[in-house]
Parts: structure tokens; C-alpha cells; sequence
């Protein structure tokens, strides 16, 4: 069972916090953080969670970090071209003004959870099968575990307020905490007799031909790269279980974010590889990841595989766009960029691609979700120029991304935090899965071959899903 370390200091905390909170003249957000008792911060709001109320789980096993959100006490929404910055500013404001109690592990105060669709949602007309996923959602749990090498730490959250019964709301949120169920993970478990049946939304005839249509306007000068996805979708005897999935992809991708963002009705889940951005502070890291090859259990051919990754003109090419265009937009707001001189092999369960870490320290603070709008979409999600390169992408991908390719993460009340590009990833409706895979479409690229590397790409997700 999962219990606070000390339920007496909680509700000690709670009273304390609500009475300042009490002095003020509005809405005020009350934040307690103590330590926790819990082996496993995601099976437990997967064992906790209430039917219809939003979750977060969020793990990168390799780093022992793990973060798992449930509920909401506030969710901030915003669309349209300054969404990044309208939330940004939202959550900032509610945080700076919140009463802190407590205190520890990799975040300070409340922490924001959720993320951002891949276009800004003013062109209306999505596939329904997002509409549980607002064009920007960050949401303000009503509690929070997190896990690290410094221990676990429980946030509770509250508003509160002149005339608001402090008794009453300290004892919501204790009964709440005690409700928490310490649980594992289940296995995947398949219908026994229905197998289920994929079907590409677009036939890979129809993608190959999108994809030597994009590589004519590429020769033609329009563009320098674009990003083509395609969507697959696996339909099941049974509704498909996201706790199971997402046992088994931190299990199968421990170097990767592994994220499981739910809205009541819809999950959107995945394993990406990719770090979008990471804020402390005024440091900032983030990483352009592109040019891909599939692994192999042979050692020596895994080995071979990647040294031809990184002998690859075309595969360095699409490196050096993503690099130019991240080291360009930190650059402006930065008194130092630095990027490694040259791209590192970064190999996850059935794939491996070329990274570049970029480093950078910020002239002023800025918020992890600021920073997150700055760089999306990288050149790697995107296309290069990128005005020229969504217009491509609109005309010939023929697909509304939702989530996918867009940022998912969190962000705490300093406005540290980190967001991961949602790669490897399928949005979850019952017995129906919609998995996406891209690839960067360059001058040189081979319809046929393209079409290959999103199979491989699939191959994170699908064998869990069919």
C-alpha cells in the first residue's frame, strides 16, 4: 500500500498552508511535498485512478527517474500560434503565487504535467479521434509521486481561498492519498480467440508515392527536408490495456522517456527517444536526433550498421539541418551554444540513430514550456525552412498528427522541467490503437526505403498492440 512516510506531518502541513492561504484575497494554490511510501509511483495511479479523471505517467528508467501525476486541480488550455507562451505564462503565474510546504527530489513545488499537439489546432477539422487532446494541456494534478536517486516524494495540491473550509479540504485530499493503491504493473494480456487486425490508413503505395513527391520538391529547391508520417491503426478482440503497455515499455526501452498521458476517455502513450528540452535553471540541454538504421542481435552487424549510419551523406546531411536550425533559435536567447562536433550512435531496443547533444546557458531565465515552443518542431519532426516545409507536409502527408510528434512532459514551479518529443507513440481509444511513425524526407531519399524505416519505426509499438 502506498503511504505518506508521515500522515500526521501531512495534515499538520496541509492545516498550516491552507490557514496562509486563507489570508489571501483570491484563488490560491496550495503545494505540500513530503516523503513517500511507495515502490512504484506509475502502478500505483494506474491502480488509482478514477474512471474519467486525467493521468501522467512519466519514466526514463536508465536515469532511475520516474514522475506519475493524477487528477487535476487546474488545467491550463490555449491554441493558436501563442499557445506555448499563453500557457507558459498561466502556469507560472498560478505557481509563483502558490503556498509551499515541504519539499525534496527532482522538482520544486507543484508540477505541471501534459503537452502539445503537433500543429496549433487554428485549422480545425482534426481526426475525432483526438478530440480529448487539446491543441495545449498542461494540467495541475491533485497529486504527484515522484522517484529518484533522492528518494520518493509526494505532492498534494490544493485551491484555496478566503472562506474556503480548511478542515474540509485537508481532509479530501488525506482521504484521497490514503485511497492510493500500491500495485504492479499487469502483463499484456490478448484476446483468446480474436486476433486483431491491422490496416495503414494510407496504403504504402500511396505513402511511397507522397514520399517521391516530396523528394521532387526538394530537387526543385521549394524545401531542403520534410518530415513524412503515416498512421497505422490495430483494432483488438479487447479494449487494449495502456498500464501493460507501458509495463513493457520501460522494460523493452529503459533508455528512452517513456510517457503515458491519459484524458478519461483517450491515452496517448509511447517510448521516445528523443529529449525535445531539459531546463535547470538557466542551463539548458536538448539533442538533434535524425538519420536512423535498424539494430541487429549480431554484435559485429550491429556494430556495422552504425559506423554506415555515421558514413551516411544523406543521413549526415539530415543531422546537420537539425543541429543548424536547434543551435540558431538558442542562440538568440543564449550567452553560450554548444554542440558536439560530431554525432553519437544512440541505440534503443529495434532501432539506433545519429544524436547531436547541444548545450546551452540562457541570458535570462526562461521556463522549460517557453523553450519547449522555441525549438517545436525541430527540423526533425518539421522540415527545413519550416513555413516552406509545413505547406509541403500539409499537401502530401494527408494525416492529422494529434500529439504525435509534438511535446509531452512536465514542468515545476521554478519552471525547471522537461519535454521529449512524442515519438515511438499510439493514441489508445478501447479495442483501437492509431500508432504513427515519420522519417525525414531529404533530396536523395528512396521512396521505397523510407517506406522501411517506418516499419521499424512501428516495431516499438506494434508487437505490444497486435
Amino acid at each position: 500500500m502506498a503511504a505518506p512516510a508521515d500522515r500526521a506531518k501531512l495534515e499538520t502541513e496541509l492545516l498550516d498552508a491552507l490557514s496562509e492561504a486563507a489570508d489571501r484575497r483570491g484563488p490560491t494554490l496550495v503545494s505540500v511535498t513530503l516523503p513517500f511510501d511507495c515502490d512504484d509511483p506509475a502502478a500505483t495511479v494506474f491502480a488509482s485512478r478514477r474512471a474519467g479523471e486525467p493521468f501522467f505517467c512519466w519514466e526514463q528508467p536508465d536515469r532511475n527517474l520516474k514522475l506519475a501525476a493524477l487528477g487535476r486541480v487546474r488545467e491550463i488550455t490555449a491554441r493558436g500560434t501563442e499557445r506555448f507562451v499563453e500557457v507558459a505564462a498561466d502556469c507560472a503565474h498560478l505557481s509563483g503565487d502558490a503556498v509551499l510546504r515541504g519539499g525534496g527530489g527532482f522538482t520544486t513545488g507543484p508540477v505541471w504535467t501534459g503537452g502539445f499537439a503537433f500543429d496549433d489546432g487554428d485549422s480545425g477539422g482534426g481526426d475525432p479521434a483526438w478530440s480529448s487532446f487539446e491543441p495545449a494541456s498542461m494540467i495541475l494534478p491533485e497529486l504527484a509521486i515522484q522517484a529518484s536517486d533522492a528518494g520518493t516524494f509526494l505532492t498534494v495540491n490544493l485551491m484555496a481561498g478566503p472562506g474556503a473550509g480548511h478542515e474540509e479540504l485537508a481532509a479530501g485530499a488525506l482521504a484521497r492519498v490514503a485511497g492510493l493503491v500500491g500495485a504492479d504493473l499487469p502483463m499484456i494480456d490478448p484476446h483468446p480467440a480474436v486476433a486483431p487486425s491491422i490496416e495503414s490508413v494510407r496504403s504504402p503505395d500511396a505513402y511511397e508515392r507522397s514520399v517521391g513527391e516530396a523528394v521532387g520538391r526538394i530537387r526543385a529547391g521549394e524545401i531542403e527536408k520534410v518530415v513524412l508520417a503515416r498512421e497505422v491503426v490495430v483494432r483488438a478482440g479487447s479494449a487494449h490495456d495502456p498500464a501493460a503497455i507501458f509495463g513493457a515499455l520501460r522494460i523493452g526501452f529503459p533508455s528512452c522517456f517513456n510517457f503515458c498521458v491519459g484524458t478519461g476517455e483517450a491515452v496517448f502513450i509511447g517510448a521516445s527517444p528523443e529529449l525535445l528540452v531539459r531546463c535547470a535553471g538557466r542551463g539548458v540541454s536538448t539533442v538533434g536526433l535524425a538519420g536512423s538504421t535498424r539494430r541487429s542481435s549480431d554484435p559485429a552487424v550491429d556494430d556495422h550498421l552504425a559506423q554506415q549510419l555515421l558514413s551516411s551523406p544523406k543521413d549526415r546531411g539530415e543531422q546537420e539541418v537539425v543541429v543548424r536550425r536547434i543551435v540558431k533559435a538558442l542562440s538568440r536567447i543564449s550567452v553560450w551554444v554548444e554542440a558536439a562536433e560530431e554525432p553519437e550512435i544512440i541505440k534503443v531496443a529495434n532501432i539506433q540513430h545519429l544524436g547531436t547533444p547541444v548545450y546551452a546557458q540562457l541570458a535570462q531565465p526562461r521556463t522549460a514550456i517557453e523553450l519547449a515552443g522555441l525549438l517545436h518542431p525541430t527540423p526533425a519532426v518539421g522540415g527545413e525552412p519550416w513555413k516552406k516545409a509545413r505547406r509541403v507536409m500539409a499537401e502530401v502527408e494527408h494525416l492529422d498528427r494529434g500529439w504525435y510528434a509534438g511535446p509531452v512532459g512536465w514542468m515545476d514551479g521554478s519552471g525547471d522541467g522537461e519535454f521529449c518529443v512524442a515519438l515511438r507513440s499510439a493514441l489508445i481509444r478501447d479495442r483501437e490503437a492509431h500508432l504513427f511513425a515519420g522519417v525525414g524526407v531529404v533530396a536523395d531519399s528512396d521512396p521505397a526505403a523510407e517506406l522501411a524505416e517506418t516499419e521499424i519505426k512501428l516495431g516499438a509499438l506494434l508487437p505490444l498492440l497486435s
